[in-house]
């Protein structure tokens, strides 16, 4: 299984970047199409933060709810429960990253993934079992 972070979801619906946007696109078809992608609540919640206020061409609210409904939804992996959080915390403290991105983490670990694919860690990382992985990059 692969866990794909939320700059994947922006950049597959921001214009302002061509090469990242087919990229991002391209990677979420042979993904999804193969049944091996999955996601946490939490990229939803930053997928609609940065996708209505944050890009540099804002998706319309109508936008958003469809690519909830067809893309994200169907994607998310468990829910988060109290302990949950508590192995973020320990995630968080072992690594000396950012809460979110321990959260991230942390949910990829939980769902069984060895892959992680983000922009935002560093490339090659190994946290737990997954490993990062920027789609953007031919690291």
């Amino acid at each position: 299984m692969v866990f794909i972070d939320t700059n994947v979801f922006v950049y597959a619906h921001d214009e302002s970047d061509l090469v990242k946007a087919q990229q991002a696109r391209q990677l979420l078809l042979e993904q999804i199409s193969i049944k091996q992608a999955v996601i946490s609540t939490q990229v939803i919640q930053e997928f609609c933060s940065a996708t209505l206020k944050k890009a540099r061409q804002p998706l319309r609210p109508e936008d958003v709810r469809k690519v909830i409904r067809e893309l994200l939804a169907p994607l998310v992996g468990q829910q988060p429960d109290p302990a949950f959080y508590l192995r973020t915390l320990a995630t968080y403290e072992r690594y000396s990253l950012s809460f979110y991105d321990a959260a991230i983490i942390q949910a990829a670990n939980d769902m069984g993934c060895t892959v992680l694919y983000s922009e935002d860690l560093q490339a090659g990382a190994t946290y737990g079992k997954v490993k990062v992985v920027n789609p953007f990059t031919k690291v």
